[in-house]
């Protein structure tokens, strides 16, 4: 019988969601998405040093913040060697509340991923999903660069980031969950809140139905995930960015696996249009609780990472 990854293949794109390259070798993703959390921990990595010595030996002199961007593009070329599609590359989510910062900043790591020889075909640009975020993916969209939009938690996001015609959207399955485990605390059980009613896969199930339901060309990719049960519950999303360590547990599991997510039933449901503009979407944002302080915690959280691996350059 086929392992589960094999099967979810056939339904999904798996993207590895990993800074580490080299483990993403064996699970033959089709792409893969990077984060400054995860390139600070593979920056930390025996293997990684000789790579960070050659992107500080070619930006000598240059401020840290243009080393940072150096990285995460050495990086991103690296992970192109090894999967066939398109590698997630974010923008500093300090930036994360000026539109215009984060298109400059958008630009210069095409413009340098385009310079080694990359196509921005093969780029995406990881946006936070705030206001300003989505505005400049509007923008940077006309320019033909490909933007993902990530730390996103609500419907109002989602609806927000297609209206800006967003190449795809990471709604995070895992953070959600923690923030409903945490709320609930002694009364969460895994027979009643787990599997299919697991809120952070129904709301990546509420966002698929809803861009399927209006025709929306957007990319669904659920991430950030907690246990394989909530990879196989959206089976059948347009993408998955998975760890290694999820992989390798899909790889080693023989169960069968059912569709749970299709454009086809998507269509047949009655779903009510949304608002998604600035002030309908600062309100409902501000209403949903789990929202605004997962995507709070998450910048706070990028920002920091950010900054650990500006000492780790500046030593």
């Amino acid at each position: 019988m086929s392992t589960l990854l094999e099967q979810l293949k056939k339904y999904t794109t798996v993207v590895a969601d990993t800074g580490d390259f080299e483990r993403m070798r064996a699970f033959l993703p089709q792409d893969a998405t990077t984060n400054p959390s995860l390139i600070l921990k593979a920056a930390q990595l025996t293997s990684y040093q000789d790579l960070i010595q050659k992107v500080k030996a070619e930006n000598t002199g240059k401020p840290v913040t243009q080393l940072i961007d150096a990285l995460l593009v050495a990086f991103g070329i690296e992970i192109l060697k090894i999967v066939p599609g398109r590698v997630s590359t974010e923008v500093d989510a300090r930036l994360s509340f000026d539109t215009q910062a984060t298109i400059q900043k958008a630009r210069e790591i095409i413009a340098a991923y385009e310079t080694a020889g990359i196509s921005r075909k093969r780029v995406l640009i990881k946006i936070a999903s705030t206001w300003e975020g989505i505005q400049a993916a509007k923008a940077l969209q006309a320019e033909n660069i490909a933007c993902n939009m990530t730390l996103l938690f609500s419907l109002t996001q989602a609806v927000a980031c297609a209206n800006a015609g967003a190449q795809l959207i990471s709604p995070f399955v895992g953070r959600i969950t923690d923030w409903h485990k945490k709320a609930l605390g002694s009364g969460w059980t895994d027979e009643t809140h787990g599997g299919a009613n697991d809120p952070g896969v129904v709301s990546v199930k509420n966002i698929y139905n809803y861009y399927k339901n209006f025709n929306i060309k957007t990319e669904v990719m659920g991430a950030s995930f907690r246990n394989i049960g909530q990879i196989i519950h959206l089976a059948g999303c347009d993408l998955l960015t998975i760890s290694p360590e999820l992989l390798a547990e899909l790889q080693t599991n023989q169960h069968p696996l059912t569709v749970a997510l299709s454009a086809e039933n998507a269509k047949t449901l009655s779903i009510q249009k949304i608002d998604a503009s600035e002030k309908s979407f600062r309100y409902q944002l501000n209403q949903d609780a789990m929202a605004t302080e997962k995507l709070s915690e998450g910048i706070r959280l990028f920002c920091a990472d950010i900054e650990k691996l500006e000492t780790i350059l500046s030593a």
